[in-house]
């Protein structure tokens, strides 16, 4: 997962004989016009629905946020966070995984300072889409992916890619 208050994403990856498929994506976009609180009640419904759709029988990664000097920022990702535990734990699932933007974007693309352009590129790469295969506005989807496989990289759960291994 993906998460912020403005428009989380989510992701579902299966592994077949140490190669990653996408199952699915998701995102959901809030409206910065509405309270907080209805936006996170958004957030909270739309996992629900999407992980009650889709019972993930594994881990369950999501991206960490950075502490940021803006109090409101970490409020406003926190609460994103606690609406998807709220969502995951009516379901029996909780987080099992958590990922520095960093070590997601390095374990991707090879660099820990990819821009999201390259991290799309790369999650397509590794999960063997084309390179036509369209992500959403803002790459959340597409972030997703990443946290996700960036989990399995780790783990050494997935073949690694050469075109991407070597960057």
């Amino acid at each position: 997962m993906d998460l912020s208050l403005t428009s989380p994403g989510f992701a579902i990856i299966d592994v077949i004989d140490r190669v990653p498929h996408l199952v699915a994506t998701s995102t959901v976009q809030t409206d910065s016009g509405e309270p907080q609180a209805l936006r996170y009640e958004i957030i909270e419904a739309h996992a629900l629905l999407f992980f009650r759709q889709h019972q993930p029988d594994s881990t369950i990664t999501r991206e960490i946020w950075p502490p940021a000097r803006n109090f409101a920022q970490n409020d406003k990702v926190h609460g994103a966070w606690s609406a998807v535990d709220r969502a995951l734990s009516r379901l029996g699932l909780e987080v099992t995984e958590n990922l520095s933007p960093q070590t997601v974007k390095k374990a991707v693309t090879g660099n820990g300072r990819a821009e999201k352009k390259e991290v799309a590129e790369a999650v397509r790469k590794w999960l063997r889409l084309s390179p036509d295969y369209k992500f959403r506005a803002g790459y959340d989807d597409s972030d997703a992916c990443a946290v996700c496989l960036a989990y399995l990289i780790r783990e050494n759960l997935i073949d690694k890619i050469p075109e991407v291994a070597a960057a």
